[in-house]
């Protein structure tokens, strides 16, 4: 008896520790420095200071899921809200459980429904492409969330739903960041996401569906296999439909819906119905782009050497999201369906609390690292940008040409961020330092008048 006890304690040593080291365990940003959210309002250009704690709070794993701990507010500052009902978002302290093993769903797939429908690696929730709502509440021809709720998503193309639960319904990063502007509101705010597309290099892991299966930003290789070929926008397969009129859905199903460009009420305003409007506005074309029906496809990524099915946060050539936005309308693998519950998931199995090891970066100059610092020459402002989500808290110095520390801020995990005013200094050289640990980038600036 004692040695079979001896061997099957072995057995669980030996598996916690090949689980520990799975990507849906270690990429998830754990907050382990007491960093808050932060929240604009209407009006206030200058970041209001929160008590909740943002980013993951705690990481635990079984042999089969990882449980995510998470109060599902950003690290990166959220708002404002214009036309949104909820001026601020609430902690909401979810538990998410996502399986370390996904497994293909055979059959017939299961469909994403509203709400949540998988979590990012900050902890904050991602819908599906609808806002829930659908032409005189007929659940068929389902408004779009991009087109219906534009005016009440922040800056990092996030909002609160009435339950205060901050979510995205599309690739997580800032307006700004788009070489087209998709909307004027956001111009007196500074903000950044979860990361900044890089059409250089391939999506970062930016979180996971609830069937397990990872979600990566909009870029990614020619040949999904082979992690040396060239990197391209990775694009869906989904395409507007060319109609005249809303009368059928894409099934073909007769069905009614509003005149294209007709004037809808929506909460708060007028919506013009635009072709795309809705979501039955689009069609799957198998083969007209890179992803699935899923918007997802396999492919081998850093995170995965040996392979795995991979959704995709999917953007334009302008760098705006394009339609289905994360995952399409049915999930590509089997899905844990108690993360869609009103009370969320409970612990069941026997866990594992996931402490990372923190490491020095060997250095910061590297593949992994790439900012913009901007604009230069200065005149009142300048911002540093980071590319990824950062796995460690960063640190920013603006320097005289002497050597002297004027100013100094940081880019929180799970930021990309931060910002100097620049209006009250001298015009000259200086220098932006940017340091984690024993390692450091330096880069010269100019400070106009």
């Amino acid at each position: 008896m004692k040695k079979r006890l001896l061997v099957f304690c072995l057995g669980s040593f030996v598996e916690m520790g090949i689980a520990q080291t799975n990507p849906a365990i270690t990429s998830f940003l754990l907050n382990t420095t007491g960093i808050k959210g932060r929240h604009y309002l209407t009006g206030t250009s200058t970041p209001i200071q929160d008590s909740d704690s943002a980013n993951v709070q705690k990481i635990q794993y079984s042999s089969s899921f990882a449980y995510i701990k998470a109060s599902g507010i950003p690290a990166y500052v959220i708002g404002p809200y214009t036309n949104n009902p909820v001026p601020v978002a609430s902690a909401q302290n979810r538990l998410y459980k996502i399986p370390l093993n996904p497994v293909p769903k055979t059959g017939t797939k299961t469909s994403v429904g509203p709400g949540r429908n998988g979590v990012l690696i900050n902890g904050v929730p991602f819908f599906n492409a609808g806002d829930g709502r659908s032409y005189m509440n007929q659940n068929k021809w389902r408004n779009n969330a991009y087109v219906f709720e534009k005016n009440g998503i922040d800056c990092n193309r996030g909002h609160p739903e009435v339950q205060g639960t901050y979510h995205h319904h599309f690739n997580p990063s800032a307006f700004n960041v788009a070489s087209v502007v998709s909307s004027t509101i956001c111009n007196p705010y500074l903000a950044d996401g979860l990361y900044v597309p890089d059409s250089t290099k391939h999506g970062p892991l930016i979180g996971f569906a609830f069937d397990g299966f990872p979600v990566y930003g909009g870029f990614g290789h020619t040949n999904p296999l082979d992690t040396t070929s060239p990197i391209k926008r990775i694009k869906p397969s989904y395409r507007l439909r060319n109609i005249t009129a809303r009368t059928t859905l894409p099934d073909g199903t007769a069905a009614v819906g509003p005149a294209i460009n007709a004037p809808i009420q929506n909460p708060g305003s007028v919506i013009l119905a635009v072709l795309g409007a809705y979501k039955e506005d689009f069609e799957y074309v198998a083969g007209s782009g890179d992803l699935d029906e899923s918007n997802g496809r396999f492919c081998i990524t850093k995170e995965y050497p040996n392979g795995i099915y991979c959704y995709f946060a999917t953007i334009g050539t302008d760098g705006n999201p394009v339609y289905p936005y994360i995952t399409g309308p049915t999930y590509y693998g089997v899905v844990e369906t108690t993360n869609t519950q009103p009370v969320g998931p409970t612990i069941t199995d026997p866990v594992t609390t996931y402490t990372p090891t923190i490491t020095s970066v060997s250095s910061i100059e590297s593949s992994e690292f790439h900012a913009s610092i901007y604009p230069n020459p200065s005149n009142d402002i300048l911002i540093i940008q980071l590319t990824d989500p950062n796995a460690v808290e960063r640190n920013v110095d603006l320097i005289s040409l002497e050597g002297k520390i004027i100013k100094s801020e940081s880019i929180r995990q799970g930021s990309t961020m931060c910002f100097f005013d620049t209006q009250s200094m001298r015009r000259g050289v200086y220098f932006i330092r940017i340091h984690s640990q024993n390692n450091s980038v330096t880069r010269k600036i100019i400070i106009n008048d």
